[in-house]
């Protein structure tokens, strides 16, 4: 009998510490399968690989748990990696529907923030543009002339900043928030 086969029995059996000697043994071959899959997921998956062992390695051994499986034993190593699987693919799919939701944004449509600002010819888009920026600059003006150095006179944050007087990263800092904003006044309803 391997190790892990002898401590999966001792888990069996009600051994408070033989869950943490389950883990250091088995890690490295959950992360493996955590990352493979999680390269079968669609892009702009959130959930990274060590999260997803951690969740599903709580869910296999934690005792006295309201999650945890009643009567949980593995009757081999195999065992232990296919209900290891099994929790991981169950841990996707409720992170799937919790995303889906529209509390957590799953009714919205994920739009590159480059390409939905970008000008265009159509004279109504280009007014629309003028107005947000011009209450972009009521608002934020130090923001707003970023804003313009960047779209209309085609210079880079460095070059911006250094015409504003402000650092690289405070530039940066106005260019998010400013794309940001403008996009949200010239795509979302009032």
């Amino acid at each position: 009998m391997n190790d892990v086969s002898r401590i999966l029995s001792a888990i069996d059996q009600g051994d408070p510490s033989a869950a943490a000697q389950l883990l250091p043994l088995v890690y490295d071959e959950l992360r493996k399968l955590a990352a493979q899959r999680l390269a079968q997921e669609k892009p702009g998956q959130t959930l990274q690989a060590t999260a997803l062992v951690h969740e599903a390695y709580l869910r296999l051994v934690a005792s006295g748990d309201a999650s945890a499986p009643k009567d949980q034993h593995w009757d081999s190593r195999g065992h232990f990696f296919a209900a290891a699987a099994e929790a991981m693919r169950r841990i996707l799919v409720d992170n799937a529907r919790r995303k889906g939701r529209p509390k957590h944004g799953g009714d919205r449509q994920r739009v590159d923030l480059e390409e939905a600002l970008q000008i265009t010819e159509l004279p109504e888009e280009l007014l629309a543009l003028d107005q947000a920026l011009a209450k972009l600059a009521r608002e934020e003006p130090r923001k707003a002339e970023l804003v313009k150095l960047r779209f209309f006179a085609g210079l880079t944050i460095l070059e911006a900043a250094k015409m504003l007087g402000i650092s690289t990263a405070t530039a940066e800092r106005y260019w998010s928030y400013a794309r940001v904003w403008l996009y949200a006044e010239l795509h979302e309803p009032e």
